[in-house]
């Protein structure tokens, strides 16, 4: 599959993946501060944003999206940045192609598998009726009655664009990630990758535990962990400075 993308910048390849639910264009800001320093390339996951969509999901298509697309560019051993679900697909990518990366850097994702926990999203999605609203605001509002977080929100009402005069359309595709859900919140397989790695994580998130270090650092010998103490899951939005610190001390190094 032919992927959206975007670059920004010169230097050193970056590659930044995007979690569920999100496209390229969350992490615009903070790629135009990391374009200073390196060529950055933003992408749309299958079923994400502006790429293609389709009834099949799982990670080996998405390696094999992403290896098109590094190849299609002539990107050679980038630096990846994932966030959540990209964090999981990057270490994937690492574990299908030893050596093919210079560094690695996972946001806020572990390597266990997780409990469903997106029920609420999903039911917010199935009570939106796109072809009875005229605004966008409509859509807000029955969110609103689902999501308690404005923030969450804000990232899902993201996807929602109007598709022609008068008719609203989201850009994921709903309802194949939502029966694709067990293998996204599924366990990464046993390995072991000496790619240097930064897991960043948020202290007020609970996706990566201090019981899980131990884990990551049998699959990631190489690795060193960043917890940022004002942060949730999405570390990059809600502690954008500390974030960026963090990427650019070990990316830089």
């Amino acid at each position: 599959m032919k992927l959206s993308h975007r670059q920004l910048g010169q230097g050193k390849p970056l590659v930044i993946l995007h979690g569920l639910f999100g496209s390229s264009d969350n992490w615009l800001t903070h790629a135009k501060k990391l374009a200073e320093y390196y060529e950055v390339t933003l992408v749309d996951l299958r079923n994400h944003g502006h790429s293609p969509w389709s009834a099949e999901f799982s990670y080996p298509l998405m390696v094999q999206d992403l290896q098109g697309l590094l190849l299609e560019l002539q990107i050679h051993r980038p630096i990846l940045l994932g966030h959540s679900m990209g964090g999981k697909l990057a270490m994937h990518y690492d574990q299908a192609h030893p050596d093919s990366l210079e560094k690695l850097i996972v946001v806020d994702m572990g390597v266990k598998a997780y409990p469903p926990h997106h029920a609420h999203i999903l039911a917010a999605i199935h009570a939106i009726d796109l072809s009875k609203l005229s605004a966008r605001s409509e859509a807000e509002a029955i969110l609103k009655t689902f999501v308690d977080s404005e923030g969450v929100r804000q990232f899902l009402l993201k996807n929602l664009y109007w598709e022609e005069k008068g008719k609203l359309a989201w850009r994921v595709n709903f309802p194949v990630l939502e029966a694709s859900m067990n293998e996204i919140l599924s366990a990464l397989p046993e390995f072991e990758s000496f790619t240097p790695a930064l897991f960043i994580r948020g202290l007020l998130s609970n996706y990566i535990l201090d019981e899980d270090i131990a884990q990551l650092e049998s699959y990631y010998p190489d690795a060193q962990f960043s917890s940022i103490p004002q942060a949730g899951h999405w570390v990059h939005a809600e502690a954008p400075d500390a974030f960026l610190d963090a990427v650019l001390s070990f990316s830089l190094r």
